[in-house]
């Protein structure tokens, strides 16, 4: 099959190859996301890409970044999307499109606007109602890629629709990426459509819908010894619907690239390349945590260039591995794997405990590389043989080393006539890595990394010159030997007159080989290195605490919305930033409350009882129980919150890694009375999971016997129990919780004989307020199945008084900048190392200068027990939470104490900056200890 849309199309993924313009490709793409770098940055990083060997960049298009409000749309400055588009084709690199509408990506709600949570909608389904917002999205983003599409003057040469589908549980694949493919198809894309596998599940990622290609995103261990058997069996399943093996994401290490280069692909996607930052509220919540995880402003994994722009080491592996598939050209991209077949044909002989392969790849006009992997931590001798054969003419040369973590592409059989003259290079123990053909011959470089062996099939050449190895003809053949303890040479000149000349050199030189100069002397550069000493960025530092019990909005009655009950902030049009709820507890009938519950919050929450500081909690969607270390009876409850960002996974084991999961709190209830419920359980032992409606019902239990809550010792694996206890709830309460601490096994919970629903694991608070009269005996009973081995837990009962009277108001970025500036009224001069109480709130001020390059800083924050939201000019460029006790989440996606000071942002070389500060430890002061400022 040929994937084409529409009369010809300048792009086409056919089975055998990927051909733009009608010329076999292989695309080594890497992630730039626009929306992650300052626009000043954007064709800088596409050069530094460019110049390191990559051809194609994939782009997402985050739609809540353009649709900040329903309706409200924007693609101007920062979001011009169409200028990133122009940039790349200006540059000359080809743009893999992924416009959603869900990217994933760590980015708030993998882009999906929150606004459609409150809409009741079935998320990326084929679903009527979110089709047609998605419509209005589409309506947007795919005239601009249809403008830069190949063909029309642009370099988009596909599109990608959804994204990694097969991980969410869509009921309808078919008929939704049916719905996606015909709004592009309407929207005159017609360079080809994708859809990319996350989990290997192609017909669950793709439907497969006709005109839509299944790619793969494969993230394995980079040493994983059966990776090539994985990727064999999608490159054999595509190839069955005749499609190409396109991988559109993977880990960003090249020792990677060339294993799946070896297995036939033809777009190989490292993802993130190219590092950035999530400026403002745009970071995701996820699951990379126990299981809750805050992804971090700068968002690195590493990859060949940091989110400053500072070419790190990898990016030279990116340079040879793209000489190399520059050096085949198209008969390496329109390549076939051989596959497991491969060692029928060939072993590996000598020190070959974890080497896999080797791997063949059988070139278009004949010959083949042999890729060859070196899994170990040391290195290597071996020898490639054809299986079944012991004349050494059937070796792929000599004996050679490979070191530890190499994999190598190894020619065998190849035609010389791929560059222009007659013969062939038979075999060779070192890697061809680049080839530059001229009129008076060619020149071919390789690398070794020990002595070896390139074997030439030639008519007798008029000239062999060898230096620093030695030459040996027999026949038609050629064999050139070296060390490898220095750089080698070789110049033949040929019948004709033509000249071949060979450069051997050892593998590092190879990394950082620039080109031979007009006298045939190679040239070599070196590894870009960074200072990392800190300079004077910064002075004035100023200090301005402000009353961390009252929202930043209280002098603006406008912006505070009155409710009856508290609900999720997007409910209220809030989907960013922070807020406020405020509310009162009425009356408590002279009882002192002992603490707060939280109902179902997300993701920050900093809680305030009577103006006094409680505690920080990141329940995860789930609820929390914070103490109070006072008798106060005021009833005020304050609870600032901060959305760090919507799931961008969908996660059954917290409600707030749901993809559909909303921010904020559902309610705050003042506890008057804690209970112990955890003994004296009346047990039932069932003999199957059939759920008995007379066990649950208030039958008679009298001769059930009394264990602790989950303490029948049974021999049943799992085990099925029935537990049921009564309590009389106290006179003066409305409101009764359920706290299950500890559970690990099924559990369903039945009040009175009527069902409450399931007991969660990691959220394992159940509110059974509407099930419980005050004054009036509750039976509670509660069907488990348990696994030996795995606790119970432990039962307790909260009660106390629901919270009421509730007010909501929020600040977003241009709202925290403009209380930045109100509150330096109260600023005053400041030393580090700055404390807090615990509770506090202050804003922190300094004046900075621009580096000397123009280029910003790296600005490193040491300190404990603090929280950081820190602005430059006005924009928010990184939110960091200092190590701090068990409240605080795990981050994970980058540098957590760290952010960066884009240059591109200083206006006329000078820079403020506003850190808002919490100290967020219930327990001790926040210590900011200092902010040093590396130079980029």
């Amino acid at each position: 099959m040929v994937m084409e849309i529409g009369a010809r199309s300048a792009v086409r993924f056919d089975a055998d190859a990927v051909r733009i313009h009608e010329t076999p490709q292989i695309l080594l793409c890497a992630s730039l996301f626009y929306f992650r770098i300052p626009r000043a940055l954007w064709k800088e990083r596409m050069e530094q890409l460019q110049a390191f060997g990559y051809n194609s960049i994939d782009v997402y298009f985050p739609w809540n970044y353009h649709e900040m409000a329903e309706g409200e749309w924007d693609f101007s400055g920062e979001r011009d999307a169409g200028a990133f588009l122009e940039t790349a084709a200006e540059v000359g690199l080809y743009v893999v499109a992924r416009p959603g509408p869900y990217i994933c990506s760590e980015w708030d709600g993998g882009a999906l606007p929150a606004y459609l949570l409150t809409k009741g909608l079935k998320l990326r389904d084929n679903d009527a109602g979110f089709l047609r917002y998605v419509s209005k999205w589409f309506d947007r983003i795919l005239p601009l890629l249809k403008a830069y599409q190949a063909g029309e003057g642009g370099t988009v040469i596909g599109v990608q629709l959804d994204n990694e589908l097969d991980f969410y549980d869509c009921h309808d694949p078919k008929g939704y990426i049916t719905a996606l493919r015909d709004m592009a198809l309407q929207h005159g894309i017609t360079v080809p459509l994708f859809a990319c596998a996350g989990q290997g599940g192609l017909q669950q990622a793709s439907g497969l819908v006709e005109k839509v290609v299944p790619t793969c995103n494969f993230y394995p261990d980079n040493r994983e010894a059966e990776f090539e058997q994985k990727v064999l069996h999608y490159s054999d399943a595509l190839a069955e619907l005749a499609y190409p093996l396109l991988v559109t994401e993977t880990n960003r290490a090249h020792y990677l690239l060339r294993r799946l280069l070896s297995c036939g692909a033809k777009l190989l996607g490292p993802y993130l390349q190219v590092s950035g930052t999530d400026f403002g509220f745009t970071n995701a919540t996820n699951n990379w945590g126990k299981p809750l995880a805050f992804m971090t402003s700068d968002y690195d994994f590493g990859g060949m260039i940091s989110p400053e722009g500072h070419i790190r080491e990898e990016a030279y592996e990116g340079r040879l591995l793209s000489r190399l598939i520059a050096a085949y050209g198209a008969p390496l991209a329109q390549a076939a794997p051989l596959g497991e077949a491969s060692s029928d044909t060939w072993t590996i002989a000598g020190d070959n405990e974890r080497v896999v392969g080797p791997y063949a790849l059988q070139l278009a006009g004949g010959g083949s590389l042999l890729f060859v992997t070196n899994l170990d931590d040391r290195d290597k001798e071996i020898t490639i043989e054809k299986a079944g054969e012991t004349d050494a003419s059937a070796t792929a040369g000599s004996s050679f080393t490979i070191n530890a973590g190499r994999s190598l592409a190894l020619p065998f059989g190849i035609p010389l006539t791929l560059w222009g003259l007659e013969g062939v290079l038979e075999s060779s123990t070192a890697e061809l890595y680049m080839a530059e053909t001229t009129s008076s011959g060619v020149s071919l470089a390789f690398h070794t990394e020990g002595s070896g062996e390139i074997s030439l099939k030639l008519q007798a050449p008029l000239e062999v010159v060898p230096e620093n190895a030695s030459a040996e003809s027999s026949e038609d053949r050629l064999a050139i030997t070296f060390d490898g303890k220095e750089d080698s040479f070789c110049l033949i000149t040929t019948n004709d007159g033509r000249e071949l000349k060979l450069f051997i050199t050892d593998r590092k030189k190879a990394l950082y080989f620039e080109g031979v100069d007009g006298n045939g002397v190679t040239q070599f550069g070196e590894l870009e290195r960074y200072s990392d000493s800190p300079e004077e960025a910064a002075t004035d530092w100023r200090l301005s605490v402000f009353d961390a019990a009252a929202p930043l909005s209280a002098a603006d009655e406008g912006a505070q919305l009155t409710t009856a009950k508290a609900d999720y902030l997007e409910q209220h049009g809030i989907y960013r930033g922070y807020a406020w709820y405020e509310a009162a507890v009425q009356s408590t009938q002279g009882k002192a409350p002992k603490g707060v519950l939280i109902r179902q919050g997300s993701d920050v929450i900093s809680l305030y009882a009577g103006g006094e500081y409680a505690g920080t909690v990141t329940p995860g969607g789930g609820s929390a129980y914070l103490p109070l270390s006072s008798n106060r009876q005021d009833g005020r409850l304050l609870a600032r919150v901060e959305i760090w960002g919507h799931s961008n996974f969908d996660d059954a084991r917290l409600p707030g890694l749901r993809l559909h999961a909303m921010k904020g709190i559902k309610g705050l209830a003042a506890i008057t009375e804690t209970r112990d419920l955890s003994r004296n359980w009346s047990v039932y032992r069932a003999a199957d999971r059939t759920l008995r409606t007379e066990l649950i019902d208030n039958s008679d239990s009298s001769l059930w016997p009394i264990v602790n809550f989950g303490g029948w010792l049974s021999p049943d694996h799992p085990a099925f129990e029935y537990y049921r206890k009564a309590f009389v709830a106290s006179e003066g309460a409305n409101s009764w919780t359920l706290q299950f601490k500890g559970i690990q096994s099924l559990a369903r919970l039945f009040v009175d004989g009527k069902e409450v629903g399931a007991v969660h694991p990691f959220d394992p608070f159940v509110d059974i307020s509407e099930h419980v009269t005050a004054g009036e005996t509750v039976t509670i009973t509660v069907y488990v199945e348990r696994v030996l081995g795995l606790p119970s837990g432990q039962v307790h009962l909260y009660e106390g008084v629901e919270a009421a009277g509730w007010s909501v108001s929020a600040a977003e970025e241009a709202e925290l900048h403009e209380h930045a500036e109100s509150a330096r009224v109260r600023e005053a001069s400041q030393t580090f190392p700055i404390y807090l109480e615990p509770g506090e709130t202050a804003w922190l001020y300094a004046s900075t200068v621009n580096s000397e390059a123009g280029a910003g800083w790296r600005a490193k924050v040491a300190g404990s027990g603090v929280k950081l939201t820190v602005l430059l000019e006005g924009r928010i460029v990184g939110r960091l939470w200092l190590p701090s006790g068990e409240n605080r989440p795990v981050f994970s996606g980058g540098s957590p104490d760290s952010f960066y000071l884009p240059g591109a942002w200083y206006e006329a070389g000078k820079g403020k900056v506003a850190i808002l500060l919490e100290a967020v430890d219930r327990g001790k002061q926040g210590r900011l200890e200092s902010i040093q400022f590396i130079s980029v």
